[in-house]
């Protein structure tokens, strides 16, 4: 019988980028590479434990953004035609390596890319949320939300605003899950005080914070973070496990560090011969990763050996044997303080799983396998899981927090994005006019109400915000935001002075298709 629990969970999310307009976007290349490299291995990880008959247990969130880009049409085909082409260079490359120290790390390329695309567009007809579902049928994951464009709620000092972004979420899950979500990741694991309340309309069980969200909260919680805690409205708060999050993600400590794993920043879309890898990059000659790499991380300089991939995959299947070892002496420490079975919290984002340490979905795997093969102690569960065994827990207030870099709002509220705020406010505002005043439109009129919503909803992505703080695509996320911003505010004009620019409005609805079945109620104040 277990003696505690251990609950993974996996963040999936991707800003909404979709640009019909031009006929290749790069950074449309980020959804391709997560399906590539982090979406399809995963699925094809759990297939496996499933067709083994292991019965594990994992807590899968997928945010209504990236939910969308996986269900559209064109970004579906455009992914095929981005694989095809990888296909193709993965067969050159196999032709190049021949009698090379890198030829059996290109054969795995190879007959990789041709197993994610049968996977892709034969197994689950281009849609993995067909994939999810289905684990999640069949009793394996616990698919929740998130908010509905990754908005950093804290930061909204409009309730309207906040409810927007958890009841489109609600919905858009609800119409591709046939039920309502149990849980919620809360973007960037960020909390405030009232962020529970809106939770629970919508009838969401629990959320996730970071470690200090509870050990800091309103009254010392008895179990520490090796149980839930309840907020005042009923809604379940779970904690991060620290431990287990610095062994996967610790530059210093964590697995993916591994000399014997392979070397991410080396690619031969940049090292090789610009006249060979032009046709795989981009068209304008823009040098970008391919995902084939062939070096291993050897070491801490410059030096990079040849890739190993049946060396990386035994020291995997090590790693998550020493991970289990380490998660038995923990629970088995807890446990004997406790008078229930602790869970330990493990979250982590998705895409560390394939794209950024490329044994990741194996490391997994293995992981599932061996918890219920050769450790009695542990069993997988899920948060759901746990509120069923455990109803009665602790009430205390979590404290706000957020699991960025300092684990406050600082990442989100900095010097390089703090200007966004007040625009961001003064729209929601509108917006909030908007609901109340035209709740009645039909026709044009009502389109141009929703479209605004999407507007301003995609204006809110918190990844905007992180893009700048971080330094990366700064130019790209910098125009996202003033784009949506500009495309609400005229808009908000053209109802205002009841003409709207029917072109303007059905290329918007073109572009920025995103929930289709957007219900302005949420932003209308309550009676």
């Amino acid at each position: 019988m277990a003696r505690g629990f251990l609950c993974f969970v996996l963040h999936a999310h991707l800003p909404f980028i979709r640009h019909p307009e031009y006929e290749y976007f790069l950074e449309e290349r980020w959804l391709f590479e997560a399906i590539t490299e982090t979406y399809v291995p995963l699925i094809d990880k759990f297939d496996e434990l499933i067709d083994e008959g292991i019965p594990f247990r994992l807590t899968f969130s997928v945010s209504p953004t990236l939910l969308s880009m996986l269900t559209d049409d064109l970004l579906q085909q455009r992914y095929l035609k981005y694989l095809d082409n990888l296909i193709e260079l993965a067969h050159k490359e196999t032709t190049r390596t021949s009698g090379t120290e890198f030829h059996q790390t290109a054969l795995m390329y190879r007959d990789r890319l041709v197993k994610i695309k049968h996977i892709y567009a034969e197994k689950y007809q281009c849609n993995l949320i067909n994939a999810l579902a289905r684990l999640k049928h069949l009793n394996r994951l616990e698919v929740i939300t998130c908010a509905a464009t990754h908005g950093f709620l804290p930061l909204m000092i409009h309730q309207e605003a906040v409810r927007a972004q958890v009841g489109v979420a609600a919905d858009i899950y609800n119409r591709h899950f046939g039920e309502p979500p149990v849980g919620v990741w809360l973007p960037e694991c960020a909390y405030a005080e009232g962020v529970d309340s809106i939770i629970k309309e919508f009838g969401i069980k629990y959320f996730l914070t970071d470690t200090h969200g509870v050990l800091f909260a309103s009254h010392r919680p008895k179990y520490g973070i090796y149980a839930p805690i309840f907020c005042p409205t009923g809604v379940a708060v779970f904690a991060r496990d620290i431990e287990s999050s610095k062994q996967v993600w610790s530059s210093n400590e964590g697995y993916p560090g591994d000399f014997d794993y392979r070397e991410y920043y080396r690619d031969i879309g940049h090292d090789l011969e610009y006249d060979y890898i032009h046709p795989h990059i981009h068209p304008d000659g823009i040098r970008v990763n391919t995902g084939l790499k062939y070096f291993r991380i050897t070491g801490k300089d410059d030096h990079k050996a040849p890739y190993n991939r049946e060396n990386a995959l035994r020291k995997a299947d090590i790693h998550a044997g020493n991970f289990l070892f380490n998660r038995e002496h923990q629970i088995n420490y807890i446990s004997s303080l406790m008078d229930r079975e602790p869970i330990i919290v493990a979250p982590y984002d998705a895409e560390l799983f394939g794209h950024w340490w490329f044994e990741g979905p194996d490391w997994l795997k293995n992981v599932l396998r061996k918890a219920h093969y050769d450790f009695d102690m542990i069993e997988t569960v899920t948060p759901g899981d746990y509120l069923k065994k455990y109803p009665c827990n602790q009430v205390a207030r979590p404290c706000p927090s957020t699991w960025g870099n300092k684990g406050y709002n600082e990442v989100w509220l900095c010097r390089e994005n703090d200007w966004i705020y007040r625009h961001l406010h003064i729209a929601a505002e509108r917006m909030i006019e908007l609901a109340n005043n035209y709740h009645h439109s039909s026709g044009l009129t009502e389109r141009a109400l929703k479209q605004a919503a999407r507007e301003l909803l995609l204006a809110q992505s918190s990844d905007w915000a992180f893009i700048m703080n971080t330094g990366t695509m700064v130019e790209y996320a910098i125009r996202r935001t003033k784009q949506h911003m500009h495309n609400f505010l005229a808009l908000y004009d053209q109802i205002k002075s009841n003409y709207i620019d029917a072109g303007m409005l059905f290329d918007l609805e073109n572009k920025n298709n995103i929930f289709p079945d957007i219900d302005i109620s949420y932003y209308r104040k309550a009676v």
